[in-house]
């Protein structure tokens, strides 16, 4: 048996990862699918579900099934594994929920798992559902505020957002200060339901008897049991700026192009101050922001201007949402959002992962005989996402799709190893991105001899 593996880059270029798995049977098979859901952080060991019995296999056959795992994703095949006594599904290993899938609102692994004699192929899905396991954090541990004494009560401060890596109702944040006369905690409803802090003057500050004060902002998920995090918020009386930064929008929105190059403009960020000289100074910089985006965006403190720094990857995240504070010369300060769109282009070719292969096969196989599994996938979405395959060259063989973006290679016909020992065809997987890219493999299948020949005489009669 032979397999040759090629790949090919679109005309408008991009990566091409190329991998096939054959499997031979001699009987009809049908994908299914299967899904459990668990929390994340059980440990190694832990029962995912009844594997075995989910599928309809009984303890008795699981010797000759041969139940087992097979993806061609290294970590799903790291994640889980099958009992061979009991063909229950296990964890094999820890999972991490953020680690997984950030803030995706959901999360699941998906694999194929094989079944032999006969061959069946099922499409299993494992949802990790988020338990409250990451504290709210704030970005910094001091926030320094700067108030005049002359602003009069009644006045708002905008206050950092917290931020909470768990999903659903275990990233929900209420916010707790801590007494003082002086000061109170109010919240400002944000664009997707978000709650911003703002401290709220209550009485007129005099910084010749108090020239600063300590207090402590609370940030407590909405988890069972809940959890909390601080953050010291140091504010300095100062004299007479009394006009904070404004921005023009509270939620800037663009659509930014994935793999542009460092350095390129995203949007033009504006926030304008009413006060003369440094008191109206505007500058800019990010608010609650992970270091991740850091590293892909920067900000012009001076103009407002928000460039790529690294290399933007759709596959990878297709939506940022950044936190942007505007501070005056007198430290007054405006928050806004920017939320960036990803768009998608067509720089990855299809996949052809390898499940399973066997041969040679016998030349007496019934038409309609499943000898190959195949599991193709594209990472780019939409259009440039969806994927054909085909077979190309003169056999006996047809390939038809299953579900999960599997696809079996079957008999078209009878096989005639006197005619022909061997069969090569190529799989052929292209996406309809434009251009399109596509990747192919070559698939031998060895026919095996059967004995359906009768000895014959080379004369009807010898003398």
């Amino acid at each position: 048996m032979a397999v040759r593996r090629r790949q090919r880059r679109g005309p408008g270029g991009g990566r091409a990862l190329l991998a096939a798995v054959l499997l031979c049977v001699w009987g009809r098979a049908a994908a299914e699918r299967l899904r459990y859901a668990i929390p994340e952080e059980l440990g190694r060991g832990s029962l995912v579900g009844p594997l075995a019995r989910d599928l309809g296999l009984s303890a008795d056959e699981l010797p000759a099934r041969k139940l087992q795992v097979a993806s061609a994703g290294k970590k799903q095949l790291q994640y889980f594994t099958v009992s061979e006594e009991n063909g229950n599904l296990y964890v094999n290993e820890r999972l991490d929920r953020e680690e997984m899938c950030g803030e995706s609102v959901t999360c699941s692994v998906s694999f194929e798992v094989l079944v032999h004699n006969p061959l069946n192929v099922f499409h299993v899905e494992v949802a990790i559902e988020d338990v409250n396991d990451n504290s709210p954090a704030f970005s910094k541990p001091v926030l320094d505020l700067e108030i005049g004494e002359l602003i009069p009560p009644g006045s708002r401060f905008p206050l950092e957002m917290a931020r909470d890596t768990d999903a659903g109702s275990n990233s929900l944040l209420t916010y707790q200060l801590s007494s003082n006369p002086s000061f109170s905690l109010s919240m400002k409803e944000k664009a997707g339901g978000k709650k911003q802090p703002e401290l709220m003057l209550e009485r007129a500050l005099d910084r010749e008897k108090q020239s600063s004060f300590d207090l402590v902002l609370t940030a407590v998920d909405s988890g069972d049991p809940e959890r909390s995090g601080t953050v010291l918020v140091h504010i300095n009386v100062t004299d007479a700026n009394d006009n904070p930064p404004v921005f023009s929008k509270s939620v800037y929105e663009a659509r930014v192009a994935e793999n542009l190059p460092a350095g390129s403009l995203v949007l033009r960020l504006l926030a304008t101050d009413a006060d003369a000289s440094s008191n109206g100074r505007v500058s800019y910089s990010f608010g609650s922001v992970p270091d991740a985006v850091r590293a892909l965006f920067s900000i012009d403190s001076e103009t407002g201007e928000i460039r790529t720094a690294g290399l933007l990857d759709f596959d990878e995240k297709n939506k940022y949402i950044l936190g942007i504070e505007a501070t005056d010369g007198g430290g007054l300060t405006d928050h806004c959002e920017v939320h960036l769109d990803i768009t998608d282009e067509n720089d990855n070719a299809p996949e052809i992962s390898i499940l399973s292969l066997s041969s040679p096969v016998p030349e007496d196989v019934p038409a309609g005989a499943v000898v190959a599994v195949l599991k193709v996938r594209d990472r780019d979405s939409g259009e440039n996402g969806q994927v054909s395959c085909e077979l190309s060259g003169e056999a006996p063989l047809l390939i038809v799709a299953s579900s999960g973006g599997s696809y079996k290679v079957v008999t078209a016909g009878a096989l005639d190893r006197e005619q022909a020992s061997e069969h090569r065809v190529t799989v052929v997987a292209r996406d309809r991105g434009r251009p399109a890219l596509w990747s192919s493999t070559e698939l031998v299948l060895e026919v095996s001899d059967v004995n359906d020949n009768a000895p014959v005489f080379e004369e009807a009669a010898y003398s």
